[in-house]
């Protein structure tokens, strides 16, 4: 049997295997994996954090532990969903050729493809002679994924992901104080047999009548 040491060094060898043939040309999305595995244990621990507290009255746990879930799938979300984005949209401005480097530029003139660039359907990785230019393509793809990953991870969890916590927020507030208060309108009923209007006119101070000054 193997050293418990060489059984763990070989682990973390086949994962990270696994990432340079699944991310190897495309530390973007490799950005935008990791990115959300971070996030989802991140929140995982917050939650488990609030779920484990004995210091939490368990009331208030009903209401922080849904807050917390909610708030996971807000952050979780917001960053996939931007960050898969900017990615997305720097892959195609590469492989349509808008963004190129003088090399890919020199190829695509070579072979009279100028002008498909910024075609929907035009790809420079599917061209047949692709590998006389695949390091300036590799270069200039990977750079701009990442670029594109870091600015769309910046702008959701800086700029889009606070702003929908706080109307998320602002919303269940909202639905808190209207159950509240209609807790509190439901607590207040008038005596049995007695209209609340007759209650409350019965209820005002009236000065008596056989009073001497």
């Amino acid at each position: 049997m193997k050293p418990l040491h060489r059984l763990a060094s070989e682990f973390f060898m086949d994962i990270k295997n696994s990432m340079m043939r699944s991310f190897g040309e495309d530390p973007g999305k490799m950005l935008l994996h990791t990115g959300t595995l971070g996030w989802i244990l991140s929140s995982l621990a917050q939650v488990t954090a609030v779920v484990f507290n004995d210091k939490i009255p368990k009331k208030q746990k009903t209401f922080l532990i849904p807050q917390e879930i909610a708030d996971a799938a807000i952050n979780i979300g917001s960053f996939y969903i931007f960050t898969n984005s900017f990615t997305k949209l720097a892959n195609k401005m590469v492989s349509t050729g808008k963004w190129r480097t003088p090399a890919i530029d020199a190829f695509l003139k070579k072979y009279d493809l100028k002008k498909h660039i910024g075609s929907i359907d035009f790809n420079i990785k599917e061209l047949a002679n692709f590998d006389e230019i695949r390091p300036a393509y590799k270069a200039i793809a990977s750079g701009n994924a990442i670029a594109a990953s870091t600015i769309g991870s910046i702008i959701s969890c800086n700029i889009v992901t606070p702003v929908l916590r706080n109307k998320y927020a602002a919303h269940k507030q909202k639905v808190a104080i209207a159950r509240m208060e209609a807790k509190e309108n439901a607590a207040i009923q008038s005596p049995k047999g007695v209209s609340m209007a007759t209650f409350i006119r019965n209820a005002q101070y009236r000065p008596r009548s056989d009073m001497k000054i």
